[in-house]
């Protein structure tokens, strides 16, 4: 039974979504102008951003007096409560394992946020487990945390592939590690010249198809 190795922010579960809801909510709560958004996401850098780092830009440009952390909590919860397991993600799921195939998530990000959104969403039930890289103490790129995912499910490695949307973390990681991806490109064009996806896909499903396909 070979691992599915799956990035959970947007790939196995949408992100931008919940953090743009959030954003807009939260703006309109604080009297910041709607064309505000631009400004925030673009703070976020797709969550790429420290949390600390963003609540610390929101407060500065908003002469905010909450405290930094009530609004690190206030957006760890926010984006956690508007997140939705996609049902036809969940069915591609179902196929994977019916096929043989053993889906873990490994994950960059705080065990709090990231377990909580797998839990809550109800992906906890599709998936084998999942490796979070705050727990595991090293985050991808690195291939250790490839190799921690496969040792915690007593599986090997060799056989693995890897879906991921990061260019960096997900396809970097893999072909550190030795293993074919699928990159879900969200509307980008491949640029790095270090190394590249085996494939590419518009979407989580047609990644899976692409796997099952060899």
């Amino acid at each position: 039974m070979p691992l599915l190795l799956l990035d959970l922010d947007n790939t196995l579960l949408d992100r931008d979504g919940p953090f743009r809801a959030w954003g807009e909510r939260f703006l309109d709560s604080i009297g910041a102008p709607p064309a505000d958004i631009d400004w925030l996401l673009s703070i976020d850098a797709d969550g790429l951003t420290d949390r600390w780092d963003v609540a610390d830009a929101i407060r500065n440009r908003y002469q905010l007096g909450v405290r930094a952390i009530d609004l690190v909590e206030e957006l760890h919860d926010g984006v956690v409560a508007k997140t939705r397991l996609d049902p036809l993600i969940a069915c591609a799921l179902r196929i994977a394992d019916d096929a043989g195939w053993m889906p873990v998530v490994v994950t960059n990000g705080g065990v709090r946020q990231q377990e909580a959104k797998i839990r809550r969403t109800g992906l906890d039930r599709y998936v084998a487990d999942w490796v979070i890289s705050e727990e595991a103490g090293v985050s991808k790129p690195n291939p250790r945390i490839f190799a921690l995912a496969a040792q915690r499910s007593r599986m090997p490695l060799r056989g693995a592939w890897v879906i991921g949307d990061s260019p960096e973390a997900d396809i970097g990681g893999a072909s550190a590690v030795g293993l074919p991806s699928v990159w879900l490109h969200r509307g980008r064009r491949w640029s790095d010249s270090r190394f590249a996806p085996t494939r590419t896909a518009d979407g989580f499903i047609a990644a899976v198809a692409a796997v099952l396909a060899g």
